[in-house]
């Protein structure tokens, strides 16, 4: 990432920074930035070393001195004009710049302004920018089950979300189509569920949507180690960016129920995709599978799914017809509610909280659940009225998976729809229905990629980009301060960088 930053083409006058700042005066002055960009700072201990951490990736070679630095990073507690948490102030003068900030990431997020104010390595405007986001939650959503990606490229999406100022990277570890955590005291979920014999999910369904083992030949697949996630979890946080695992249940858990057969409501692999809620045993799965989730992921959310359980098994099934009754639940929406609740409770008692799809609105919503709204924004617009926390990301026009282009003949494979980048842009989060009170709910939105179709990094790159800074513009940028024709003509800037990069992107 690097020099993504470093080969802006604009002329003086415009910034050329994605997602714009709140507010921004600039010049037709300029100044010379020098090779090494000297700085000091009054960042914490801790602060100051995860910095130093980060700046060999810069995009700017900087050097921490004692005096006379070219940029100031400056952490203040103003009470006459305090700065929001994740804001900063950047101003470039004769005399070098200043950067101010309230935490550690304000002060990170005012550095990649900084970056992408850069022209060609040389040269910065003499600017005043006061910066801050709209929403708390900035999220993308990752895909690995159905095609997997190694912790290389997985670092390479959190460097791009992080130039972005998104803050949440959603890692879809577990699906129907592979297990992608090693979890101990389960190991077919990596020797067996994270394999099959085919990349694309089309293809695997000539072997019948099984899967084979770890050293079968011709095996595809992966999972990733604690190590691996570690990994790529302290280069998230370098990068202020919090990994949110993702934990399917009780449906899209095929993979499960193939290693684990017994977790199914028939007790034969291949014959359902959801887990027999009746079964104590499956409560032991998951809560040990949660256990060792909790162990490696700081992040106070855990997404649990919740999405498209078919009933169908739950129906005829002797063990789920007794927790019903038992239970005093009317039918099998109340069922999945009923998983829902425990495994939150579960979650709650040791600190967590949890996230699901908007299906967990149905049969009644777990007492603090928040709610990722996909299927439209009525899911999030109920959650907000029932006071539950709330984050937009629906399939029109956040489901980056979707072609670009009516021209779908000459557009990678796609799973359908149709989100252009302008659709992207000019989404609102919070719909006008919304009090104002009930919009303090809505947390945020985030973009969703799933990769039914796409297995290569290349093809995921041309469905992310450019779509990835437009919508950091709906997440970052108050409403009246967008523009889209600003940032079309901004779109050659953006397009040169990604050339430099080597990304593939939608052209």
């Amino acid at each position: 990432m690097a020099v993504l930053l470093l080969t802006a083409c604009e002329s003086p006058k415009e910034l050329g920074v994605v997602p714009y700042p709140q507010y921004a005066q600039t010049t037709s002055k300029t100044v010379e930035l020098p090779s090494t960009v000297t700085f000091s700072t009054n960042l914490a201990k801790s602060d100051m070393n995860d910095l130093l951490a980060y700046l060999p990736d810069f995009a700017i070679p900087m050097k921490l001195v004692n005096k006379n630095p070219f940029v100031t990073i400056e952490i203040t507690d103003a009470t006459d004009n305090p700065i929001a948490a994740e804001g900063y102030n950047l101003t470039v003068s004769k005399q070098g710049v200043n950067i101010q900030a309230s935490s550690a990431a304000g002060a990170f997020y005012g550095l990649q302004t900084l970056a992408q104010l850069a022209r060609n390595g040389k040269e910065l405007p003499v600017t005043t920018i006061k910066d801050e986001p709209r929403f708390p939650y900035r999220g993308l959503h990752l895909d690995v089950s159905r095609h997997f990606f190694n912790t290389d490229y997985v670092k390479k999406q959190i460097d791009l979300v992080a130039t972005y100022k998104i803050n949440r990277l959603h890692w879809h570890l577990t699906d129907g189509a592979g297990w992608r955590l090693e979890i101990p005291g389960y190991p077919r979920l990596t020797e067996f569920a994270a394999w099959r014999k085919a990349a694309n999910l089309q293809d695997w369904g000539k072997y019948d949507h099984r899967f084979c083992e770890k050293n079968e030949e011709g095996a595809y697949g992966g999972y990733y180690t604690e190590a691996d996630v570690r990994e790529v979890l302290e280069y998230a946080r370098l990068r202020h960016v919090t990994v949110i695992p993702e934990i399917e249940m009780p449906g899209h858990s095929g993979e499960v129920l193939a290693a684990y057969p017994q977790l199914s409501c028939t007790g034969k692999p291949y014959t359902s995709g959801e887990v027999c809620i009746g079964n104590e045993e499956t409560f032991k799965f998951f809560e040990d599978v949660l256990d060792e989730v909790i162990r490696l992921f700081p992040s106070r959310y855990i997404h649990i799914g919740g999405d498209e359980a078919s009933r169908r098994h739950w129906k005829t099934c002797p063990k789920c017809q007794k927790r019903m009754k038992e239970e005093g639940l009317k039918d099998e929406s109340e069922l999945q509610s009923y998983m829902i609740a425990r495994i939150e409770k579960y979650l709650n008692d040791k600190g967590r909280e949890i996230i699901g799809w908007d299906e967990i609105l149905d049969g009644g919503l777990a007492p603090n659940a928040t709610v990722m709204s996909w299927r439209g924004t009525e899911g999030g617009i109920a959650a907000a009225r029932m006071g539950h926390y709330a984050i937009m990301t629906p399939t029109a026009p956040l489901y980056l998976d979707y072609y670009q282009s009516r021209d779908t003949q000459n557009e990678p494979l796609a799973i359908g729809g149709y989100n252009p980048v302008d659709m992207v842009y000019n989404f609102n989060p919070i719909p006008e229905s919304l009090t104002e009170e009930q919009a303090k709910f809505i947390l945020g939105t985030q973009a969703n990629i799933w990769t039914e179709y796409i297995t290569t990094p290349e093809h995921l790159e041309y469905m992310i980009l450019p779509r990835l800074a437009a919508l950091s513009e709906v997440q970052w940028d108050q409403v009246e301060n967008k523009s889209y024709d600003r940032f079309l003509d901004n779109i050659g800037h953006i397009l040169a960088i990604y050339d430099v990069m080597g990304l593939n992107y939608a052209k």
